[in-house]
């Protein structure tokens, strides 16, 4: 009988797909915001436009996230799906691209939001996958490797759009997105058919029915609900602090743009604690990593506070740092707690739909940031860290209620690092 792992791909091509997908997602946000400015310089656009095209995508993403994990749940061949989905967002991306400029603003909008509904499949509907085509032994390994492919994309698409669009325009940045998203198709496409998929047609009330079933997975598992508030708030701290950094490039490096830097350092400093992370021997456990990280970005935000104050950018760059330091090692721990808790037949909904919360809670903490940049980027930071502490203190306060899993029979092989 053939072992179930030579009939799988190997993680590495699946960590590698996920890398190229997720740089394509990465590279397509700043080169939508160049094609929107870029229309306002030749008469058909704005600032405003420009802005509206990212959120749309953003708002489509929040949206299509659990619907996308209730379709994956169910598919006897999620790799299809998973495939078809990522096409399409890559074709969504080259139809706004020529769209724009073309034909009326709002129909180009809807394109943009329709894309944007297919890009949590970049996000939790890779990582979904991985716990099955992954031996036990190695699958805190796999997990790590997996947190650090989000991080190597965040560091390379910016940087990708912003060489591919200073030369030639948006353009060449848009479909440099897209075909990083299709090379991602072949290792979707190959991925094995599921056993025991849920039978039966695929109508409204069924999709409802899971809908129902996916959000409920996210509860009724302690473990899973104290790690899902606990990082959704972190995110919403995370966005505060992102928005703040045009800001402080201007003050203390020289310039808004050389704010990138910044967060050029933040992600390489969560792929150096990545790669550490997946040479432990004995990680700590991801529940502890949990409730420590917000507590390490709290202590990162009030150090750019600090910096800010004495006007010394040394301190800065240290303080982002920091940051990169705290977020590799949290979405290591939360995918492994997804991984252990989430029932095999909610695992796709249970990573999308965490993954549509974080990006919505992003978003607000952006929101939230920019009145208070107006009166004081201080404030905002401080702001930032209070989220961080007040993440810290729920996971802490769900940590006394009483532990329940919900877990079926047979996946316990499936721990993820959690020892005992």
């Amino acid at each position: 009988m053939r072992s179930p792992h030579r009939t799988t791909p190997a993680p590495r091509r699946l960590l590698a797909a996920a890398l190229a997908a997720r740089t394509g997602d990465e590279t397509a946000g700043p080169a939508l915001l160049l094609l929107g400015y870029a229309g306002a310089e030749a008469g058909h656009g704005s600032a405003a436009t420009a802005s509206a095209l990212l959120a749309a995508g953003t708002a489509a993403a929040a949206l299509g996230g659990p619907v996308l994990g209730a379709l994956l749940d169910r598919a006897p061949r999620p790799g299809r799906l998973l495939a078809a989905c990522l096409g399409l967002c890559a074709t969504g991306l080259v139809s706004v691209l020529l769209a724009f400029g073309r034909v009326a603003f709002p129909l180009t909008l809807l394109l943009a939001l329709a894309t944007g509904a297919f890009a949590p499949a970049l996000a939790g509907g890779w990582t979904a996958q991985l716990a099955t085509h992954a031996r036990p032994g190695r699958l805190h390994r796999i997990q790590a490797l997996d947190a650090m492919t989000y991080s190597a994309a965040s560091l390379l698409g910016p940087a990708l759009a912003g060489l591919l669009g200073r030369p030639a325009g948006p353009a060449p940045a848009v479909l440099a997105a897209a075909a990083l998203i299709l090379l991602a198709v072949p290792a979707a496409r190959s991925l094995p058919a599921r056993d025991g998929a849920p039978a039966g047609p695929l109508t409204v009330r069924a999709l409802a029915r899971d809908l129902v079933r996916g959000f409920a997975g996210l509860v009724r598992s302690m473990p899973l609900a104290r790690a899902t508030a606990g990082s959704t708030l972190s995110c919403l701290g995370q966005g505060m602090f992102v928005t703040c950094v045009p800001l402080l490039g201007a003050r203390l490096l020289g310039g808004p743009g050389d704010g990138a830097l910044l967060l050029g350092c933040t992600a390489l400093a969560a792929l150096g604690a990545g790669a550490v992370l997946a040479r432990l021997r004995r990680p700590p456990r991801p529940d502890t990593v949990l409730w420590v990280a917000p507590l390490v970005l709290a202590g990162a935000f009030a150090m750019a506070v600090a910096a800010t104050a004495a006007h010394r950018p040394g301190l800065l760059v240290a303080a982002a740092v920091l940051v990169g330091a705290a977020e590799g090692p949290q979405l290591t721990a939360l995918f492994a707690v997804r991984h252990r808790e989430a029932p095999e037949g909610l695992r796709a909904q249970v990573f999308t739909t965490g993954a549509s919360v974080k990006i919505t809670a992003f978003a607000l903490g952006a929101a939230l940031a920019g009145p208070l940049l107006t009166r004081s980027a201080g404030g905002a930071l401080l702001a930032a860290g209070a989220v961080q502490l007040l993440a810290a203190l729920a996971h802490a306060a769900l940590s006394r209620a009483p532990v329940r899993r919900w877990r079926p029979a047979g996946t316990s092989c499936v721990r993820g690092p959690a020892r005992g």
